[in-house]
């Protein structure tokens, strides 16, 4: 695996690990911190795979997108835009005022990203 890949995937486990703290948190817990760092989480692990096979790609936040430049070598992945496409509002929505996430939306978007998560690490051989 390239260097620069280990490092996508340690980004992306640095944004999984800060989406469940900030969902847990028994003082405080930040819904809003929690979806935000699920997209992240979710970005950097297609960007991570796109890196790994030698595409370039934009600097997007857009996950259909990334999917869609994924697709010619993941075709199995197509499943996976019904979760994606929801989920790439959260680089935005929340991490300005006037919308907050819900409880219960912070625990759907993190089931999501487990999903994805065990998806993209099994591709790349690493443990679920």
């Amino acid at each position: 695996m390239k260097r620069s890949t280990i490092e996508w995937i340690e980004k992306a486990e640095g944004d999984w690990d800060e989406a469940q703290r900030a969902y847990r948190a028994r003082k405080k817990p930040n819904y809003d911190a929690a979806c935000f760092h699920v997209q992240q989480c979710v970005e950097k692990y297609l960007k991570a795979r796109l890196n790994e096979t030698g595409i370039v790609f934009d600097k997007t936040h857009n996950l259909s997108d990334l999917l869609d430049d994924l697709l010619p070598i993941e075709p199995s992945w197509t499943p996976l835009r019904p979760v994606l496409r929801p989920l790439t509002k959260y680089a935005i929505l929340y991490r300005y005022p006037g919308y907050n996430a819900t409880k219960i939306e912070a625990k759907t978007v993190l089931k999501d990203c487990r999903e994805v998560r065990r998806v993209i690490r099994a591709a790349f051989g690493l443990p679920v």
